[in-house]
């Protein structure tokens, strides 16, 4: 019997054009990884890639290796002209920042596989049947050599819980050769986030009234401590969150443990 290993080892890479405002934020950035699969005979080492691009407050696209991945794509067919078509689109809530028919009516999803919660798939045109993916809270499914797990999204504060229901929105965790992605969607600090494990990239939102504070964001990314965190989806109704708060409560509860990386999310 073989004996096999997977050894991970991560260097990230932000790309050099800035937003010349904001010093310390990026317009995308690049995760790069050795993956090393050790057997009794063989030692394979292979790199794998993570880039982000932001779109826009909760839209990006991520390329991870061959496949492009639209989240929440809004903004019209313009906002992606200069990406690959997607391969998967995840779609996290019903509310118009996260989901826009006429976009994905305008894309090109002829190789796309739609993953999203019922509430959304209940407002999809019927074009699109033959490509969603429901998946309800704490379904998992698998898709292109990715495993797809929906984590609830909601509120707790009593003054918010009618933004967010639990049972309607997911965030979702995306898993790939032992690399694990967090993309929180609307929420606050709720158990099932605190109670995540081995995430190596999270992007967590943090905007009020809508989800959570800086400093409820970081008490919650120092909880489940994720390798590099990417905070987004921060403008609410008052403004921009303060995303030095957030990186100071965070150093202060978990130090250097958890890499912050700033990405201009509205250019």
């Amino acid at each position: 019997m073989k004996k096999v290993t997977i050894l991970l080892l991560g260097l990230l890479t932000i790309a050099s054009c800035k937003n010349d405002s904001k010093d310390t934020e990026n317009k995308e950035s690049i995760v790069t990884t050795t993956e090393t699969t050790e057997t009794e005979d063989t030692k394979v080492s292979k790199k794998s890639s993570f880039r982000v691009s932001p779109i826009q407050h909760a839209t990006m696209v991520i390329t991870w290796d061959d496949a492009t991945i639209y989240v929440d794509p809004v903004g019209g067919a313009e906002a992606f002209k200069n990406f690959e078509a997607p391969d998967l689109i995840l779609i996290t809530d019903i509310h118009q920042d996260h989901f826009s028919a006429e976009t994905i009516q305008a894309l090109n999803t002829s190789n796309a596989k739609i993953v999203l919660p019922q509430a959304v798939a209940d407002e999809m045109p019927s074009e699109f049947s033959t490509k969603i993916e429901v998946l309800n809270n704490g379904d998992l499914k698998a898709h292109l050599g990715f495993n797809i797990e929906a984590i609830p999204m909601y509120n707790l504060r009593p003054e918010s819980l009618k933004f967010h229901e639990k049972g309607r929105g997911n965030g979702y965790v995306m898993e790939k050769n032992g690399k694990r992605v967090y993309i929180s969607g609307d929420t606050e600090d709720i158990p099932e986030m605190l109670a995540l494990k081995d995430i190596d990239i999270a992007f967590v939102c943090m905007n009020l009234p809508y989800t959570m504070t800086e400093v409820q964001a970081a008490n919650a990314v120092a909880t489940f401590k994720p390798r590099i965190v990417y905070p987004y989806h921060y403008r609410g109704a008052s403004g921009f969150s303060n995303i030095e708060v957030f990186k100071a409560r965070l150093k202060s509860l978990s130090g250097s443990e958890v890499q912050v990386v700033a990405l201009d999310w509205y250019q």
